[in-house]
């Protein structure tokens, strides 16, 4: 019998059409350093939590930004600013690891300028949405889980469209792009206690994003 050689554990699957998973792709070290220098660089840059657009329903999950842009939501609408809103201080930088796994991951010749920082607690979770302020449409969307698992859902580019679900572990990178750029995804539900890496519980997602066209 041939000698067949075994499939790398973090070799990418593709989920969808446009979407690829990376399983574990950061080890508990990566993991570990990461979430250590996102605490460090969002004590300027404090979690808080945005508001619907309209009817000012402030969301169940809480967030900031790094990076020369950042994605906010107040009762006046969806858009990217240069600056916390509550502070009025710039973004903190993207950590060079983050950097590192774009350039690695997402086949775009150009940086991501925001990487939106999710911190889902006590029940938190995200509806069906799509990320459509963006200029940049031709960049992928790359998203990184850490902490908790949590059951993800994408689908098409309508709301109503069937849709796939999948855990996603701390560690797992997901790309989304080409004809999956604007699949409704979201967040259906946290698993609590699948981890401990994040202090005080939970978890957090990372999500790079180009925002102006290269």
């Amino acid at each position: 019998m041939p000698f067949e050689e075994e499939e790398p554990i973090n070799a990418p699957l593709d989920v969808l059409p446009g979407v690829r998973l990376w399983p574990e792709r950061l080890d508990r070290a990566a993991q570990a350093s990461l979430v250590a220098e996102i605490f460090r660089l969002v004590s300027d840059a404090p979690f808080y939590r945005p508001q619907m657009p309209g009817s000012g329903k402030a969301f169940s999950v809480e967030e900031t930004n790094l990076g020369e842009l950042g994605w906010v939501s107040d009762r006046s609408g969806y858009r990217y600013e240069k600056t916390h809103p509550v502070t009025g201080d710039p973004w903190p930088v993207i950590p060079p690891l983050l950097l590192a796994l774009w350039s690695a991951l997402s086949n775009y010749p150009a940086q991501p300028q925001c990487c939106l920082v999710n911190l889902y607690r006590d029940g938190a979770r995200m509806g069906l949405h799509q990320d459509r302020d963006e200029a940049a449409l031709d960049a992928p969307v790359l998203s990184v889980s850490l902490g908790d698992d949590a059951v993800f859902r994408i689908g098409g580019t309508t709301r109503k469209g069937p849709t796939k679900s999948m855990r996603l572990r701390s560690g797992d990178v997901i790309v989304f792009g080409g004809p999956a750029r604007m699949a409704f995804h979201g967040i259906d539900r946290i698993v609590p206690g699948t981890s401990q890496l994040i202090p005080g519980g939970g978890r957090i997602n990372l999500t790079l994003r180009r925002v102006t066209a290269a």
